[in-house]
């Protein structure tokens, strides 16, 4: 420590469901039990570094311009003119290409642990344009789906310039499957090139109210009516080994719905209790074992935690 100013902070950031299969790249909640963890240290030196990343035999990016914590702390500093750099250390709990989130969960952290060293921290919403920038890096694009229910907690919809918090009543729950198999971002968004009917884009506007109805009112029935994405996921479904089996599983165990996780292959489903969706686990994975695949399962909360410092 230095003039009694705090140099270190560590933040956890949550996986997410992004997408949640009927806004795609603006809607998204945060799943409990698992994340990204972030060190972050003030340093003299106006630069930022990244140190050293562990949890993942890929190969990630050192140069901090090219990894999304990096870029983010970048976007920071310039745009507030620090006059000191960040050194950050990352500990990867989300697996890559899993559709959990895994990019944003690091930026998100990084961000949460510097603001916790600048004399004025600032609020979740205006670190979100710099989790913007960090995301970038990694999907090619400046969308919040995950980085709004990092930040914010819970389920969100996060547009170009602002998040809106989602309230869902607080005895639902999400289940969460990912099989032990990596699909690239990347290529999943490669597979919805081409040409929509007008139609299409109809009927996924109409479940995206449903459900955001269904949401602000505890409409479970709401719900039910909308949460099916006609626009992505048959796109999709054909890079996902078991897939559409896993779906079927959470259906016929009575989720209110069910789709890809982000860019996939994990597999979320949205049911009213939480014994209803811890029921449902076994049926999901088995699909993916079926499959052959071996997977790893969550039950949380939509109103799942932001992230935070530890």
């Amino acid at each position: 420590m230095s003039e009694g100013r705090r140099t270190e902070a560590r933040a956890f950031a949550p996986a997410s469901v992004g997408n949640v299969g009927v806004g795609f790249d603006i809607l998204g909640h945060a799943i409990e039990g698992v994340g990204d963890t972030v060190t972050a240290r003030r340093i003299d030196e106006p630069v930022v570094r990244i140190h050293a990343i562990r949890g993942t035999t890929v190969d990630l990016p050192r140069v901090a311009e090219d990894n999304t914590a990096g870029a983010a702390l970048i976007a920071l500093r310039a745009a507030l003119d620090l006059p000191f750099g960040f050194e950050v250390e990352i500990d990867k709990g989300i697996a890559l290409g899993s559709g959990m989130g895994g990019s944003a969960a690091s930026c998100v952290a990084a961000l949460v642990a510097a603001n916790a060293l600048l004399p004025q921290p600032l609020s979740r919403e205006a670190l979100y344009p710099f989790a913007l920038t960090g995301e970038a890096v990694a999907s090619g694009g400046r969308h919040g789906d995950n980085l709004g229910p990092m930040l914010l907690g819970g389920l969100v919809l996060s547009t170009a310039d602002r998040l809106v918090p989602v309230p869902v009543p607080a005895a639902w729950h999400s289940l969460l499957v990912h099989p032990n198999a990596v699909l690239e971002t990347r290529r999943a968004r490669a597979a919805l090139q081409g040409h929509y009917a007008l139609g299409e884009f109809v009927a996924q506007s109409a479940n995206l109210a449903l459900v955001l109805s269904g949401c602000f009112t505890s409409d479970a029935a709401l719900v039910r009516a909308g949460l099916r994405d006609v626009l992505v996921e048959p796109r999709r479904a054909g890079l996902i080994a078991g897939f559409a089996a896993a779906r079927d599983a959470a259906l016929n165990a009575g989720a209110m719905g069910a789709s890809i996780s982000g860019a996939g292959p994990s597999v979320f489903a949205w049911f009213e209790q939480r014994d209803a969706a811890l029921a449902a686990q076994a049926a999901v994975q088995q699909a993916f074992a079926d499959a052959g695949f071996d997977s790893q399962g969550w039950v949380s909360p939509l109103n799942a935690p932001a992230a935070r410092v530890l």
